[in-house]
């Protein structure tokens, strides 16, 4: 072969626009929950969930994503990433279809869990794909569309969810996920080719066991403490319990000798500062996220349509500057480009402190438009580094990396700013409940959303409540929104530190190809 051939599957595009379409089901799902979070709440047009409920509807997904990827991407690398991603898809189907019909919260709890491990197969094998059919030239570029297509499914995700609500009920916004899924099985079975890695390791049990455990636990600790205070044992022993399991977890990787994660990666710049950066944003832009559906929906009194339209500058700037990140990172280099989107997300998410009830919303959208351009031009050129420094065939473990730091990173960023909110709620509530029956004064002091719904029970002393908590959620999220933009502004002193000014060129890393082997 000619030394500046084309390396490249000859349907890879086709191929790309395939994983796109499965890719958007995952992202999908997620941007759709967001605007239906009230209506879960509503104790008649919903399942009336508490706070720490809607948490878990987020985070019951994200936990057994992020710790059946490691395991799925292994098993993708031996079995088939083709055939992983099909058995996903119908599993994503099928537990979309149960969470449409759940009859209470445990039960959507649990069919939220199922979808993550369909997700979990899915995820991992659209990024180990565009790595094997992609010559590694093109790679950046196709992984810049890839990225573009997570900015494409959060516009159309809200926008979707809100005509979805106010046409039918709450199910509809999981039902809409399965003429995707019979989409995307049909055109996977076409036009994919399959791949696997010629030299497969053995699967870590114990290590992914001990993730889950520890994850599971330790974020139940912090919703639980955010919904109910810190000041309860079981809270702590959650939480130092979860951390326990964790650092157990990195002491059996590193002595592993098939380790689920090899920590020997993260001496690789090239492959450790991008997962890092990529933690960090997600952890603040995820719980920013959270909390702005009950702002724009309660506080400002939109409906989910018109939050969705809201969300709209988000994706767009996504769409629009994710697909051009890779000539950027070309022309200026990764420091450059991460720093800049860091800077921009960092602005984006510290000016949720500023923003009140009056604020004119076009000033929010100025500020979503701003958080979309930042994260557009931090995930491309950090997924692309990741990729890259890793050889083709062991593509499954960079993907299952970067996503599963990511889902880790969104799961605790909803819990942690989550329960500052809801923690930062409770103190500004308390003295305005003083003087209400029992009933209304525990739903009021558990979230806005309780305070609206006991509000339509008070009569002519309702409106002072609708104030009160209105008050109370701004200041908590004034808090959620400093700590967020605090999180992300260490990510640029991480990029200026230790980030590669150049880009790698698809060689592996210097971590070795004989280590890697194991990790697969």
């Amino acid at each position: 072969m000619p030394p500046n051939a084309n390396t490249g599957h000859p349907r890879r595009w086709a191929i790309l626009g395939v994983l796109v379409i499965s890719l958007l089901v995952v992202v999908l799902d997620n941007t759709i929950l967001n605007v239906a979070l009230r209506r879960l709440a509503d104790p008649v047009h919903g399942l009336g969930a508490s706070h720490g409920e809607l948490e878990w509807f987020i985070n019951s997904y994200t936990l057994v994503f992020a710790g059946l990827l490691f395991t799925f991407g292994v098993l993708g690398d031996r079995a088939g990433r083709r055939r992983m991603m099909l058995i996903g898809l119908v599993l994503f189907g099928l537990a979309s279809l149960l969470s449409a019909y759940a009859q209470n919260p445990a039960q959507l709890i649990a069919a939220r869990a199922l979808m993550g491990a369909g997700g979990a197969a899915i995820m991992p094998a659209t990024l180990s794909i565009i790595s094997n059919v992609f010559d590694p030239r093109e790679r950046g570029r196709a992984i810049g569309i890839w990225a573009g297509a997570v900015g494409l499914a959060m516009a159309i995700g809200p926008i979707l969810g809100g005509l979805l609500l106010e046409h039918f009920w709450w199910g509809s916004v999981f039902l809409i996920n399965v003429p995707v899924v019979a989409l995307g099985v049909v055109l996977v079975a076409l036009l994919v080719p399959e791949s696997r890695d010629p030299n497969p390791g053995r699967i870590d049990v114990l290590g992914v066991a001990l993730s889950v455990v520890g994850l599971v636990t330790l974020t139940y600790g912090i919703i639980d403490g955010g919904e109910h205070g810190f000041g309860r044992p079981l809270v702590w022993a959650a939480i130092v319990g979860g951390l326990a399991v964790l650092a157990w977890f990195i002491a059996h990787e590193r002595r592993s000798s098939h380790p689920s994660l090899d920590v020997r990666l993260f001496r690789e710049p090239r492959f450790a500062v991008p997962v890092a950066l990529i933690g960090l944003v997600f952890f603040a832009a995820m719980g920013v996220m959270f909390f702005s559906s009950f702002y724009l929906q309660l506080v400002r009194g939109y409906s989910p349509l018109q939050t969705g339209l809201i969300f709209l500058p988000f994706a767009v700037a996504q769409l629009f500057f994710a697909p051009r990140s890779a000539a950027m990172v070309r022309r200026y280099g990764p420091r450059a480009v991460a720093v800049v989107g860091l800077v921009l997300s960092a602005v984006a998410l510290g000016a949720f402190a500023l923003i009140d009830a009056v604020t004119p919303i076009w000033v929010v959208l100025v500020f979503f438009f701003i958080q979309g351009a930042g994260m557009a031009n931090i995930m491309p050129p950090a997924t692309e580094s990741i990729m890259s420094a890793l050889p083709r065939e062991k593509a499954g473990v960079g993907s299952a990396v970067s996503n599963t730091i990511r889902q880790v990173a969104a799961a605790l960023g909803v819990a942690v700013l989550g329960s500052v909110l809801a923690a930062g709620y409770r103190n500004g509530i308390d003295p305005a409940l003083t003087e209400l029956p029992p009933q209304a004064r525990e739903a009021a002091g558990e979230s806005i959303s309780g305070a609206y719904a006991a509000a339509g029970q008070l009569g002519p002393t309702a409106p002072q409540l609708i104030t009160a908590a209105n008050d109370a959620f701004i200041s908590a999220m004034h808090w959620s929104a400093a700590l967020a933009a605090l999180v992300t502004a260490a990510g640029i002193l991480v990029a200026l530190r230790w980030m590669p000014t150049r880009s790698g060129t698809g060689a592996p890393a210097a971590v070795g190809e004989p280590e890697l082997a194991g990790t697969a």
